[in-house]
């Protein structure tokens, strides 16, 4: 199953026990994460990947950054 206005970010229990991947592929969110921190661009990653395209890359980035975002709750003094 796709995910909200993630097209290309998918969620299956069956695949990856429901971590977010790349539709299509067995490619972990947090693989491409990981190659990203570990200095790897987008086009490198592409290229390393047959089946990906440098937009999976950007979106697996893209839906990482939003589920990094949340509100900040401040406690009442």
């Amino acid at each position: 199953m796709t995910l909200a206005g993630f097209p290309r970010i998918a969620v299956d229990p069956a695949i990856c026990g429901g971590r977010p991947i790349v539709a299509g592929t067995r490619l972990r969110v947090s693989d491409i994460l990981e190659m990203l921190a570990g200095g790897a661009s987008v086009g490198e990653i592409a290229s390393d990947f047959p089946y990906l395209s440098e937009d999976d890359v950007r979106a697996a980035l893209a839906y990482a950054a939003a589920m990094a975002d949340h509100p900040v709750v401040l406690a009442a003094e």
